[in-house]
Formats: C-alpha cells, sequence, structure tokens
C-alpha cells in the first residue's frame, strides 16, 4: 500500500514539476511581443474501481493550453508594427509552408518584401499599377512600385487683370514683354513626366463702356519647343468682362500648333484646357469666382494644374482595414496592398511553432483568410504592437501552488518510506 502511495506522489511531482516548467515560460515571455499565457489543465488516474468507490493512481498533465486573450498596446515609431484588435492572426509564409502569428514586428527586406524578424514574408492582396486588387493572397513587395507620371490635361488660373491698363501693339512671340500687359507662369508636364515651363501673356484688346476684352496666349520658350528653335503661341483665348469687373465670356482655347508640342520626346499634340474661372455664359457663375478686372495692379491669385512627374517610394502608411499605400516623390498616394488576416474556429488548438508562429492543425480547423474587419478577425493597428498577455501576479500565484504540490508529494514520499522502515522492522 505504501509503494503505491509513493508512485502516486512520483507523479504529482512529475505533474507539478511540469507545471512549474509553464509558468516559468510564461514568464519568461512576459515581454515576448504577441505571446499567449499557457494554462494547466491536470486529471486524475483510476487504477481500480471497488464498488462505488474509484482508488487513485495518481495525476496526470491532462493539456496545455493556450489564453488567446488580446494583449495591452504599445505605441512604436514603425509604420511597419502591427497588432490587430480583435481575433484575427497575420499571416506569414516562408517557402510552400504558411504560419500565423499575432506578433506584428515587420520590416522591408533588401527584396521588397515584407518579412517578420525571421524572414517569414507577410501575406496580402497586392494591388496592380492601376490600382486594382488581387484576388490572390500573395507576398506583399513593394519593390517594384513607383508612380507614374500623368501629363497635364488642365490649368486653372485665377487672376485679377487691371481695368486701367493700356491697350498694348498687337501680341508679338518675339517681344512679348512690350506687347502684353501681365504674365502668369506655371509649370506643365509632359507624358514622360518632364517638366515644362509655360508662360501666360495677357494683353488688354478693346475697351468698351460695356466691358473689356483681354487675349491670352501660353508660350512655350524655344528650349521646350519640339517644333521650333524659337518661343512659340502653342495655345489663345479672348476673355470678355462685364462693366463691373466679372467674367463674362471665354472663347474656345486655339491649338496653333494642334496642341502642345514639348522637346524630348514626350507625345505630341498634348491638349491642355484652361480654366479661368465660372464665367457668365458659358458657365452660369457670377463671373466673380475666379478670374476678374478690377482697377489695381495685375496679379495671380491662384495656379494650379494636374500633372505631375514619376516618382519613387518615400514613406508607407496602413489603414484599419489593412491597406498599405506608398507616399512617392511626386507628392503622389497609392495603394500598395492589403494586409489579410486569418481567423479559426478553435483558435486554441494551433500548434505552437516557436518564434510567436502557429501552425494550423485538425483541432484548430481551417482558417477564414480574409481582409481586416470580415468575419470577426479585427482591425489592424499600425505604429503599435501587441504585448504579452501574461499577467504576472497571477503566474507568481501558481507558482507557489505548484511549489506547494511539488513539496507536499515529495514529504508523501518521504512519509511512505518511514511507513516501509516500520513494516521492515516488525520482524525484529
Amino acid at each position: 500500500m505504501s509503494i503505491t502511495s509513493m508512485f502516486t506522489a512520483v507523479s504529482g511531482m512529475n505533474v507539478n514539476g511540469q507545471a512549474l516548467s509553464v509558468v516559468g515560460d510564461n514568464i519568461a515571455n512576459m515581454n515576448t511581443h504577441g505571446f499567449k499565457t499557457n494554462s494547466v489543465v491536470f486529471g486524475d488516474i483510476v487504477s481500480q474501481t471497488v464498488g462505488s468507490l474509484g482508488i487513485g493512481r495518481g495525476v496526470l498533465l491532462n493539456e496545455v493550453s493556450q489564453e488567446f486573450t488580446q494583449g495591452a498596446f504599445e505605441n512604436t515609431p514603425s509604420v511597419l508594427d502591427l497588432a490587430v484588435d480583435g481575433d484575427g492572426l497575420f499571416v506569414v509564409k516562408k517557402g510552400n509552408n504558411t504560419f500565423y502569428t499575432r506578433a506584428g514586428q515587420f520590416g522591408i527586406d533588401k527584396h521588397g518584401y515584407a518579412t517578420n524578424p525571421d524572414g517569414y514574408k507577410l501575406q496580402g492582396y497586392q494591388y496592380s499599377t492601376t490600382g486594382a486588387s488581387s484576388t490572390v493572397v500573395n507576398d506583399i513587395n513593394v519593390a517594384s512600385i513607383n508612380s507614374q507620371p500623368k501629363a497635364s490635361s488642365s490649368v486653372t488660373v485665377y487672376a485679377n487683370l487691371d481695368s486701367t491698363a493700356t491697350i498694348p501693339a498687337a501680341f508679338d512671340v518675339a517681344t512679348p514683354e512690350t506687347t502684353s500687359n501681365f504674365t502668369s507662369t506655371i509649370t506643365v508636364y509632359d507624358s514622360l513626366g518632364t517638366a515644362h515651363v509655360v508662360n501666360i501673356y495677357f494683353r488688354k484688346a478693346t475697351e468698351a463702356a460695356t466691358g473689356n476684352t483681354w487675349e491670352w496666349n501660353a508660350v512655350v520658350s524655344g528650349s521646350d519647343n519640339a517644333n521650333s528653335s524659337n518661343d512659340q503661341v502653342q495655345a489663345s483665348g479672348t476673355l470678355t468682362f462685364t462693366s463691373n469687373g466679372a467674367l463674362n465670356a471665354e472663347s474656345l482655347i486655339a491649338y496653333p500648333t494642334v496642341g502642345f508640342d514639348f522637346s524630348g520626346g514626350a507625345t505630341l499634340d498634348q491638349t491642355i484646357a484652361f480654366d479661368f474661372g465660372e464665367s457668365i455664359t458659358e458657365s452660369g457663375g457670377t463671373g466673380f469666382g475666379g478670374t476678374v478686372q478690377y482697377s489695381g495692379d495685375s496679379t495671380t491669385s491662384f495656379l494650379n494644374q494636374d500633372g505631375y512627374s514619376s516618382g519613387t517610394l518615400k514613406s508607407l502608411t496602413i489603414n484599419d482595414d489593412g491597406i498599405m499605400s506608398g507616399i512617392f516623390t511626386n507628392g503622389q498616394t497609392k495603394n500598395i496592398a492589403q494586409i489579410v488576416l486569418a481567423k479559426f474556429i478553435s483558435q486554441e488548438g494551433l500548434v505552437k511553432q516557436g518564434n510567436g508562429l502557429y501552425a494550423e492543425s485538425f483541432d484548430s480547423g481551417q482558417p477564414i483568410v480574409t481582409a481586416p474587419g470580415n468575419s470577426g478577425t479585427g482591425q489592424i493597428l499600425s505604429n503599435t504592437l501587441e504585448l504579452s498577455n501574461v499577467d504576472l501576479a497571477s503566474e507568481f500565484v501558481k507558482m507557489i501552488i505548484f511549489q506547494r504540490g511539488f513539496q507536499a508529494n515529495s514529504r508523501m514520499i518521504s512519509t511512505s518510506d518511514e511507513l516501509m522502515v516500520e513494516l521492515v522492522n516488525l520482524k525484529r
């Protein structure tokens, strides 16, 4: 009988020792990002049953379960430090092997892939150069991403043209300073993203009691001109004002060279529209919302155009939906990829692989892989890392309990040994 009690006590020492190992692992990982606490589940061993009484033979470690409660969040300076506010897990791959993790420390490797510190590639939906999102989950890569140039197609100029200006001689592109009243300069872009300077010369053409008329000429210099080595008018028109200075009408734009012909090998006959404000006749506006004609110095109040040069990736942003966008050197913003999240029916059934990684198992079921916010996966937080969910006070309490359990079972072995000694001494 005492021998059985010794083996029973040994099982108690083994299990409590294993439980202390689990507690030690939890405490050791209290500062590991995304770490989930492990808990032990004990089970009793029954050796035989006599009537309604079961005689126990000790204890076993039934299960080491994982507690997937969410940890606290820590703010970081890195955009690629990510946390999941919900039940989802990041999907990462290495070779053909897929893993899942709550540890969101990612960066960009030398090949342009978004990876964790161990080189596992973050998965998501990559956007094409046209802005279309892929429907296939794949590695996220930013190496080949750039911002293509856009040729200018419209120019907006708002100005005040001095109503008291005198009427100069007919406009001469060779002597624009003396044959115009005012100049406004804007930079536009061709199909290759090359910047070109266009000077818009305003000339007072007629003066009448009902209102004045002004001419405008958009001039390309000889150094930027694909047609000639001389300066050339490549767009022109007229503006008519009412007697109270409102823009009454704009003529159709004339393109003497069919369109803008910039040097450098870009597409010729580039059509650029010029907007001088909401005129009364063409736009049905008040005539005061753009270019006007008042007494006073001619000045430009607003100048804009819609083209831009090519650009390289300067920085990244990631929103709550997991959409990774690039900010480029030409000032443009472009979607690059959308990070996906995975959710399992039973997260507790996932198999730990170390380094914060989990693998799918029969007990976990197959994952639902989707965009953040769907199927209860939660949202992604950028510049944030999830801390371990280890409760240090609770672990210390468990450590004391398991330690006392180990000590009590070791005392049981000592007591059983004393009984055996008494039994042997009966023959004396």
